[in-house]
């Protein structure tokens, strides 16, 4: 099974996953099927999370919501805690860039990367997001034998100062420092385990 997390170069980086044991393959084999569906069904991460820090939205690459699952090309409208932004109209964006599945008989996997991106709905080129277009945020749910596990690996973690606002510039550093001192963890921690929770675990 190949490699999804891009090499971390430079920044920070986060790692964290979440797991849940089944007592056979076959029930594996089938909660992996709840778990890939809650990865693909952005707009609930929020319910998922105890610790709903951030709301996310999923948008066509027009920038309009849509109520589906994720595809790649989608964008993913983020509404953080703290300032917002003038570059992406009060939110932070990220574009789906990948969604892979990879099904053998031991093991299956599927993979959602996003990366900060411009935001869809003006013409203004510059990032709206507080990391530049470097980082990375990979996504993975994992069924191996009796053993479902979700898990997010960001990469290349660097504040986005570039965008043509200095208001803007100040705010993503003040974010980007934030995340990069683990105040971003508690989400993606959050996320993870609901991904992989049983009704039983509830």
């Amino acid at each position: 099974m190949k490699n999804q997390i891009p090499k971390q170069q430079e920044g920070s980086q986060l790692d964290t996953t979440a797991k849940t044991e089944f007592l056979t393959p076959e029930e594996a084999k089938a909660f992996y099927q709840i778990a890939k569906n809650r990865l693909l069904n952005v707009s609930c991460w929020a319910e998922i999370c105890k610790v709903p820090l951030s709301t996310f939205t999923l948008t066509d690459q027009n920038g309009h919501e849509v109520i589906r699952e994720a595809e790649e090309g989608d964008y993913l409208k983020i509404d953080i805690p703290g300032p917002a932004t003038h570059t992406g109209d009060g939110f932070d964006w990220v574009r789906i860039e990948k969604i892979e599945e990879e099904i053998t008989t031991p093991c299956s996997v599927i993979t959602l990367q996003a990366r900060p991106a411009a935001n869809p709905t003006q013409k203004d080129a510059d990032i709206a997001h507080f990391f530049s277009q470097q980082a990375t945020s990979t996504f993975l749910v994992k069924q191996s034998g009796t053993t479902v596990s979700a898990e997010e690996h960001g990469r290349n973690e660097v504040p986005n100062t570039d965008t043509s606002n200095l208001t803007d510039n100040i705010r993503n550093t003040l974010i980007g420092w934030t995340a990069k001192i683990g105040l971003s963890y508690p989400q993606w921690k959050s996320l993870v385990k609901g991904i992989v929770e049983t009704v039983a675990a509830k």
